[in-house]
């Protein structure tokens, strides 16, 4: 009943595969081999971007910092969510790899509304010596909390910034099960709303360790490669990175995986939902769910073996709810869910 996180799972056998297949000979070294112009060329093709300036990096920190780097100068802010990865969970790299430039937060949670984004737009504006210029924007997709943005929320963001001469940054760490459920192109979830550049994420999502960035101006190329490189993030055998990436576009292989996790998600809901003790603090609507347990609840899961993030302690009343996160990826069964399930019972 493994529930803790989708970066948690084993990866997927057909990427073990291809890994095993690119581990023979030797290959030119950092990027410049075949397996590495292939894995650009497809991701071109999947995003439509013929044009797009592809790399591929190891952790989802790297692309965040590396991408905003490219949309950002030191004396700059960075408009993002309070809950935003690259707020809370990236130890201020983006913040270290822009030079400087500061992170301000937009809203109260982890969707930013227009209207929020406008008045801190407005409000914040540009040319004053004295302070932080305005800069990019910055947004997550699936969210924090597990939640979408549709894609009339993102076109309606990206006009705003747009309108303010702010470039777009979507952290794609879940890319794929915004994809899945939403039911989209990736193009029209990023570039045709004014998306300039996307973290797009895989070792979330059934890879051993790779993440893309895509920058749909290719002008900004030139720069990437040399802050990836004066950041320390450029493997020497790149080959490894590649043909992970290729596995996980091989046939969709990246849509069935983000598909099953987030069916697995429905159904861990669907069963939560059936007891009336959980109280949901977010509509489930990827791969991820927020609810409130009350602690005698968790006690009896964790005893059984259940894995999952607890935002609190086993000690105390044991009535009193207690915030958790249960997430699921491509690999949990449906047996593990119906055993979760029966203990909750």
């Amino acid at each position: 009943m493994f529930f803790a996180s989708d970066n948690t799972g084993p990866v997927h056998p057909r990427v073990m595969e291809a890994l095993m297949r690119a581990n023979t000979g030797h290959v030119p070294s950092y990027g410049t081999d075949d397996l590495t112009r292939a894995a650009e060329a497809r991701i071109r093709e999947v995003f439509e971007a013929p044009e797009a300036a592809v790399y591929l990096v190891a952790t989802g920190t790297t692309a965040n910092a590396l991408a905003l780097a490219c949309l950002t100068n030191p004396w700059d802010t960075v408009f993002c969510t309070p809950e935003a990865h690259v707020q809370v969970d990236e130890c201020n790299a983006p913040e270290f790899y822009t030079g400087g430039a500061k992170l301000s937060l937009v809203g109260a949670a982890d969707k930013m509304t227009p209207e929020a984004l406008e008045a801190a737009l407005t409000h914040h504006g540009s040319g004053d010596v004295h302070i932080a210029q305005s800069g990019p924007v910055s947004l997550t997709q699936v969210t924090e909390n597990g939640r979408l943005y549709a894609l009339d929320e993102l076109r309606a963001l990206c006009d705003v910034a747009q309108r303010h001469g702010s470039a777009v940054h979507l952290d794609g760490a879940r890319f794929a099960n915004a994809i899945a459920a939403l039911g989209c192109t990736p193009a029209e979830m990023t570039w045709k709303l004014g998306v300039d550049a996307v973290s797009f994420g895989g070792t979330k999502n059934g890879l051993m360790g790779v993440e893309a960035v895509v920058l749909f101006d290719p002008a900004r190329a030139r720069e990437f490669e040399l802050r990836r490189k004066r950041g320390a993030h450029l493997f020497s055998k790149h080959r490894y990175l590649a043909a992970q990436m290729l596995a996980y576009l091989e046939e969709g292989l990246w849509l069935e995986m983000a598909a099953q996790a987030n069916a697995h998600g429905a159904r861990l809901a669907e069963g939560l939902r059936s007891c009336a003790e959980v109280a949901f603090l977010y509509e489930p609507q990827a791969n991820m769910i927020f609810a409130t347990l009350p602690r005698r609840l968790h006690r009896k899961l964790q005893a059984a073996g259940a894995q999952y993030t607890l935002f609190g302690t086993l000690e105390g009343d044991a009535d009193e709810p207690v915030r958790a996160r249960f997430v699921c990826d491509w690999s949990v069964t449906g047996e593990q869910i119906d055993d979760f399930l029966r203990v909750l019972a």
